[in-house]
């Protein structure tokens, strides 16, 4: 791992492990995000022309992106009066994602470059720049409408950071090397006090331009401190507009819920959590990064991620012109077979059983246990820990099929009425059509009703 990589975490550590939620979080977040399971991320602006990535280029590439690629700033700029994505289909991407069983979406509104995706009041760098925007369009406008209309809850990113905003200094070829939390110089507070002011009228542009928005996704927080950025003011600001909105944690200590960027973690998170990860290895739409993930892998993702208690927002990358990636369409095309067959075992659910109880992920709603075989079983399926007496059926999910099981208690244990046990699930001979199936346990049969003697 490269020292710059390796300072970027020790970052993402201080900004998003050090700072606590907000207080209240719990209620906003229970409305829809607490098990909302799986959400779409946008990043796209005017540069996806030059197929390079979002921002990172024009300070001179990062390592842990390959498409970061190492473009002047005057050359990163030069899409903006060029940008007209006539192939832009917000419908069709929205109900992609609906079939995927999304139930959300992050659109990158402003990234760290400072280009705005709308025509903004608050400055000269947005859509209007472009034959785009001159013709009328609001890519944001767009998104919000399409999104809503098919279902989906509406989120917005928007990075704090502006490296093309005079009153935030904006980036010079000759300020490279860029160094994380270090390279972005200040102007006079009287610049500084400017710079808010427009920020703040941005959000607010954005939280009432567009009706409701479910989610405010902020990013670029590392080059000021929390009391520099006065984060609490921003976070006030926000709900005195949108009281419901949610707001992650890369706003200090105004966030509603954890966001681990490209990773797992290895344990269940003790608050709201939201892992983000692209298909691929970069953000933006890069056509020499095709080393995309397979649907197998990013399924096995989705489910690692829910079984934990998370949501996994997979991010795509619009090409220039506005239609997506072939291998970002084909993608959430197979996510929408096997969502149609099995949703219900990572949307709405909370996490399932402990590991040792079952060798694989799980999860749970009401009386129903949801179990995801990562390996395609060969003989049987065995849990163990449970209530035996209440289990009342095991059935493949999407089907009918009932698997014949047999359950064991300790030597006495068969003489009480509710005791604890193992299942084991009978798996012979079984073909299996899904890339990972799902059995699903029925825990609502009455103890009273049951015999444990199995002779």
């Amino acid at each position: 791992m490269s020292e710059t990589v390796f300072e970027l975490d020790k970052l993402k550590g201080r900004m998003h492990d050090d700072h606590p939620l907000i207080q209240g979080h719990e209620e906003r977040v229970k409305k829809w995000f607490a098990h909302a399971g799986f959400g779409l991320f946008i990043h796209w602006d005017h540069t996806s022309q030059q197929g390079i990535e979002i921002s990172w280029p024009m300070i001179g590439g990062v390592g842990a992106l390959p498409g970061g690629k190492d473009v002047t700033v005057e050359q990163y700029f030069s899409t903006e009066t060029t940008f007209n994505p006539t192939q832009w289909d917000p419908v069709a991407i929205a109900e992609l994602a609906r079939k995927a069983g999304m139930q959300y979406a992050v659109f990158t509104s402003k990234h760290h470059n400072g280009w705005a995706s709308w025509p903004t009041k608050m400055g000269p760098r947005n859509i209007t720049t472009s034959p785009y925007g001159k013709a009328g369009g609001d890519i944001v406008k767009s998104y919000v409408e399409a999104f809503r209309s098919a279902g989906l809850k509406v989120g917005i990113y928007y990075s704090l950071s502006d490296w093309g905003h005079p009153d935030y200094r904006e980036w010079r070829d000759s300020d490279r090397p860029y160094v994380f939390g270090d390279s972005s110089p200040m102007g006079t507070p009287e610049q500084w006090e400017n710079y808010r002011k427009y920020l703040k009228g941005q959000l607010t542009e954005i939280l009432t331009n567009y009706g409701h928005i479910d989610l405010l996704w902020f990013d670029g927080a590392w080059e000021r401190s929390d009391q520099t950025w006065n984060s609490k003011d921003i976070g006030d600001h926000i709900r005195s507009l949108s009281p419901d909105t949610l707001i992650n944690d890369r706003l200090f200590t105004q966030g509603d819920f954890r966001t681990p960027e490209q990773w797992i973690p290895a344990k269940p998170l003790p608050e709201p959590w939201e892992c983000c990860m692209t298909m691929n290895y970069s953000w933006a739409y890069v056509p020499s990064d095709t080393a995309f993930k397979s649907t197998y892998e990013i399924l096995r993702t989705l489910i690692e991620v829910v079984s934990r208690g998370g949501n996994l927002l997979l991010n795509i990358g619009p090409r220039g012109d506005g239609s997506l990636v072939p291998e970002e369409k084909e993608i959430m095309v197979e996510l929408g077979k096997w969502m149609a067959v099995n949703a219900k075992s990572v949307i709405g659910v909370e996490p399932g059983l402990e590991p040792w109880q079952f060798y694989g992920p799980s999860t749970k709603k009401d009386n129903f246990v949801y179990l995801h075989q990562m390996a395609t079983p060969s003989e049987s399926v065995v849990v163990r820990g449970i209530k035996v007496a209440r289990l009342k059926s095991v059935k493949v999910l999407g089907s009918d099929e009932e698997l014949s099981f047999t359950r064991r208690t300790a030597i006495n244990d068969y003489m009480f009425k509710d005791p604890d046990g193992e299942v084991i699930i009978n798996t012979r001979g079984r073909s299996w059509k899904e890339p990972i199936p799902v059995l699903v346990l029925d825990m609502s049969a009455n103890p009273d009703e049951v015999s444990l003697r199995n002779w």
